[in-house]
């Protein structure tokens, strides 16, 4: 660990995307965020979608980080680098509803900012999550020797995304509470940019474990995950179908540790 001395905080170290510390009585405090820039309703957006479709696919990336660690996310801040009416109302309604479905109260636990002042042209946005959970329940380096890694969903990105969402092709905060209570799952990511075959590293890092992708042709490893469309699980390779009947995404086998 080491040792803030402004907020007198032990930060906890991690391989994962998110930030750990230290509080008192064995809890944790998490902290996850993403962030999205061209990518709205706005005139010099390169990638064009509604207001509420980039809040909750943005906040999705972030609730998925904390979640995954077998954290309960606190609050929800927004940072928006747009106008308050229409498209920050647009974007705000999109994160309040990915909130209510982390069981979080959507009126009660956003918080956040837009620009006042400058007329924008191309949008920016922020979303950062912060949750606790106590250390003995954290689910960080806990894979096994012999698991299997599955994705659950199907690298999609950009304009792929909403198409993917439409078909059941992509996992969603939900998911990863569906997943991360299943006693049998030992460990949970989210793939974002960085692509499958990079969070299959970190399952092994984590852990201390070697690994090896698995030779299949459902999904591309090295294809980017764009905002968190996929997640992969750590568990006994008996008990795969289990998941797959548990799942209403796809679930492909990718790798295994040892």
């Amino acid at each position: 660990m080491t040792k803030n001395p402004i907020l007198s905080l032990s930060q906890i170290k991690t391989n994962r995307d998110v930030l750990l510390f230290q509080l008192a009585h064995d809890e944790i405090l998490v902290i996850g965020c993403d962030s999205a820039g061209g990518i709205g309703p706005n005139p010099l957006d390169k990638i064009k979608v509604s207001g509420f479709i980039l809040g909750k696919f943005t906040a999705r990336t972030a609730l998925m980080e904390v979640l995954a660690v077998n954290a309960m996310p606190v609050c929800i801040v927004d940072a928006l680098g747009v106008a308050p009416k229409p498209i920050g109302a647009a974007i705000l309604r999109g994160i309040r509803s990915e909130a209510k479905r982390a069981g979080l109260d959507p009126k009660l636990a956003v918080t956040g900012s837009t620009e006042k002042n400058i007329i924008v042209e191309q949008t920016g946005i922020g979303v950062t999550v912060i949750g606790t959970c106590s250390r003995v329940k954290l689910k960080i380096g806990t894979s096994l020797p012999g698991d299997v890694v599955v994705a659950v969903g199907i690298p999609s990105v950009g304009n792929e995304v909403l198409p993917a969402e439409k078909a059941g092709h992509i996992v969603n905060s939900k998911d990863i509470l569906t997943i991360r209570e299943l006693t049998y799952v030992h460990e949970v990511i989210p793939v974002g940019s960085t692509g499958i075959a990079h969070e299959l590293k970190k399952f092994a890092e984590g852990s201390k474990l070697n690994y090896t992708i698995a030779n299949q042709k459902e999904v591309d490893v090295y294809k980017s995950a764009g905002p968190a469309t996929v997640a992969l699980a750590s568990l006994p390779e008996s008990n795969v179908a289990n998941l797959m009947r548990q799942m209403n995404k796809p679930v492909s086998v990718i790798g295994h540790l040892h």
